[in-house]
């Protein structure tokens, strides 16, 4: 059967599409979810469509590398041949195309819904915007294939490396985000660029590409004044060129005569190279150089040139973690070609170059480059000349810094680079020097350091043209969080529908007496140290994301309802404590096609998959659903029920586990045989009025009680909160301010 033969099928429809910002039921990660209509594809596996899985493969050879449910390679080639359902086909198509356009994506899943022919296809998502782009390039690449039309492959993966590069951090961030990942120091992006936070609440730390929250204003701007910078690490004893600002070509001339030739022409906020001239000797050069230097910065400097190559040294937290060497460009004539084109043939053809910030190189732009074009004068050529057969041509005496030579630095010259960041003042400093040996003094050769830079790139110690790459992220975050931290706060999550806001409120209010200061989003409003600062509902994502940004929260409680987890994920990557109280609400959730309570262990074992390994699952055991949770927590478990003798607190308990249970009417600590009452109760249910049956109260205090005794609050402090809670919200701003002016 011929394309021009086939029987056009309807397009899917695409009913729903989410974003998932947290850890979610399908992954601890960011995630798109989209609800796909297959229409009449749903009687058309993909084994019934002639030809399809030829033309798909055709399209995307590399489909051979998914494994699919089989477990190797070809697996899913093989589930094509069986027959599979254009959901599943679409989850493997849209990998695929982000694979081709560098983000690696290797999860994905599609399930079947109660409806007929509705599905949810859901994969792995770092960015929305990229996912959604990969989404709608894969629909049509997917819709062409079963229809037998033409499509252009590497255009839409254009699209979505094009998306990737709009909105995906930039090489530099990425590897120190990836260093926190790897330390368990979560991350939270502040916006559309490259500013981002590592850790949460009061114990976080920002970073902006290769600058962070230690970065001085003051340094930085030391720094861009390369006059004032050279000036005081004169003083300190740090060589560097004499040099004078100057402010015409003929002034340049002049202060050139006094310094000593050749020199160097240079803006006095010079960055990457830009209007540098190298080693000039006439006068004419000197002149035309300033004109150069001057397009490009606020002032003009002039100083002795130093013979060598440049070297970038990155100094972090006062040490040299890295360095790279630069070279000349240059290129051979063969008497026939333009210098335009030997640019093109000789340098630029160079696969490590290109204009994206992946590349090591830069690409050579000879018509934006006044700086290469005077170089080239210098030599009697342009653009447009034809150097003959064997010739030389130097093209660019700076910039090019991409070979790796940290273990060649001596000792004297880090010690030089490091005082200088200090002299400075920045936490994180590009230190450039010209020296003709590395692994020399600079003294000994002259050498001197030329600029001390702020927010340095890192791309040339973590891809460099020669060289092993340096592990400049894992530097960045030890200088951030000594060793031992992680970024995080106490943050307790609170799951399911009964009395889970009185919790949260509960749990915060017993952290609160304890001396910090708590954060609550919960579903009776924002609460800031036990302030209510929104009444509205704020049990979900946003609020707890407002929470986590805090620099002043010492402590968050989340609440998180099953709906919230649906329909955006979690707040947080994990937690210290995870409560779930119950599997109620499925009434609520028929939009995600929740048809009963049985279901929603799904949506509520998120609670507890992010529990940390050192942290506590708090669980009730009245019911058996929730109790079972426990298999899947990572940490420790604690159960709580007013019957101490449910199964499931009796199974627990004599396993050595803990429990928080009711004994003749008193509430107990139990580990074993060791028992620990904790007064209080009484006060507080007497107190409760209209705000709540006794019961259920009860069991909310219970769950309360369990985080604070897995967050190693004493039973005297536990009893002394549930004295002075406060089960009307609106009370407690007035509790809070009554107890601080105890």
């Amino acid at each position: 059967m011929t394309t021009s033969t086939l029987a056009a099928k309807a397009d899917i429809q695409m009913l729903r599409i989410n974003y998932l910002r947290g850890p979610n039921i399908w992954t601890y990660r960011p995630a798109l979810e989209v609800w796909l209509d297959l229409g009449e594809l749903e009687d058309f596996p993909s084994h019934l469509l002639p030809g399809f899985t030829e033309r798909l493969v055709a399209m995307l050879p590399a489909l051979v590398e998914h494994h699919c449910g089989v477990g190797e390679r070809g697996g899913f080639l093989q589930r094509l041949v069986e027959g599979t359902w254009a959901g599943h086909v679409l989850e493997h198509v849209v990998i695929e195309l982000l694979n081709l356009a560098g983000m690696p994506t290797g999860f994905g899943q599609t399930r079947s819904t109660s409806q007929r022919g509705v599905y949810r296809m859901v994969f792995r998502a770092r960015d929305e915007q990229v996912a959604r782009t990969a989404l709608a390039c894969g629909h049509r690449l997917l819709m062409a294939a079963i229809n037998g039309q033409e499509f252009a492959v590497p255009v839409a993966v254009a699209q979505v490396r094009a998306k990737v590069d709009d909105c995906y951090l930039g090489p530099s961030t990425a590897c120190i985000v990836a260093a926190a990942a790897d330390r368990g120091i979560p991350h939270i992006r502040l916006n559309d660029g490259n500013l981002v936070q590592l850790g949460y609440g009061a114990r976080q730390r920002r970073i902006w590409t290769a600058e962070t929250d230690r970065t001085s204003a003051i340094a930085e701007g030391i720094a861009q004044d390369k006059d004032l910078t050279k000036s005081l690490l004169a003083s300190c004893g740090v060589p560097v060129p004499e040099g004078q600002i100057v402010d015409s070509p003929a002034a340049a001339w002049e202060a050139a005569q006094d310094i000593g030739l050749p020199v160097v022409v240079k803006p006095s906020d010079a960055n990457h190279g830009r209007g540098v001239s190298l080693d000039l000797t006439e006068q004419s050069d000197i002149e035309k150089a300033f004109g150069v230097a001057d397009a490009e910065g606020s002032e003009v400097m002039v100083e002795r040139y130093i013979r060598g190559d440049e070297h970038r040294l990155l100094v972090v937290g006062g040490k040299v973690v890295a360095a790279a060497r630069g070279s000349h460009l240059a290129i051979t004539g063969d008497g026939r070609a333009t210098v335009a084109e030997l640019i093109e043939r000789q340098l630029n053809s160079d696969p490590r170059r290109g204009d994206a910030e992946e590349f090591p190189l830069e690409t050579i732009r000879l018509d934006s480059d006044a700086v290469m074009r005077l170089l080239l004068e210098r030599q009697g050529l342009d653009g447009a000349s034809v150097p003959a057969a064997g010739r030389r041509v130097i093209v660019q005496r700076s910039g090019n810094v991409a070979l790796d030579c940290t273990d060649d630095v001596h000792p004297e010259v880090a010690h030089a680079a490091s005082l200088a960041a200090r002299v400075v003042g920045l936490d994180i400093a590009g230190i450039d020097l010209v020296a003709e040996d590395i692994s020399r003094p600079l003294q000994a050769q002259r050498g001197a350091i030329v600029e001390v830079n702020a927010g340095p790139g890192l791309l040339m110690h973590l891809k460099p043209a020669e060289g092993a790459p340096r592990p400049v992220g894992q530097a960045i975050v030890d200088h951030l969080f000594a060793e031992g931290e992680n970024g995080r706060i106490p943050l307790v999550g609170v799951a399911g529908t009964l009395g889970t806001n009185t919790i949260a409120r509960l749990v915060a209010w017993l952290m609160h007496l304890g001396g910090l200061r708590v954060g609550v989003a919960c579903t009776d409003g924002l609460f800031l140290d036990s302030r209510r600062v929104d009444p509205a509902d704020c049990a979900s994502w946003e609020a707890g994301h407002r929470l986590l940004i805090n620099r002043s929260i010492q402590a968050a409680v989340l609440e998180n309802s099953p709906g919230s987890i649906l329909r955006d994920g979690l707040a947080y990557d994990r937690c210290q404590v995870g409560i779930v109280t119950d599997l109620g609400g499925a009434s609520q959730l028929a939009d995600f096609d929740i048809q009963d309570s049985d279901q929603l262990s799904r949506v509520l074992r998120t609670q507890v998959d992010v529990v940390l390994p050192e942290g506590v699952a708090v669980l009730n055991a009245a019911d058996a659903r929730v109790s079972a949770l426990a298999s899947l927590c990572d940490g420790q478990v604690i159960l709580y029920g007013k019957d101490a003798a449910l199964p499931a607190i009796e199974a627990h308990r004599a396993a050595g586990g803990r429990v928080v249970v009711l004994q003749q009417g008193q509430l107990v600590l139990a580990q074993g045989n060791q028992v620990t009452p904790v007064a209080g109760l009484p006060y507080l249910t007497a107190r409760r009025g209209k705000h709540m049956r006794d019961d259920k109260l009860v069991c909310s205090v219970l769950a309360a009680v369990a985080a604070a005794w897995a967050l190693q609050i004493s039973p005297d402090l536990i009893a002394a909160g549930l004295k002075t809670f406060e089960l009307d919200p609106e009370s407690t701003n007035r509790s809070a301010k009554s107890l601080a002016a105890r």
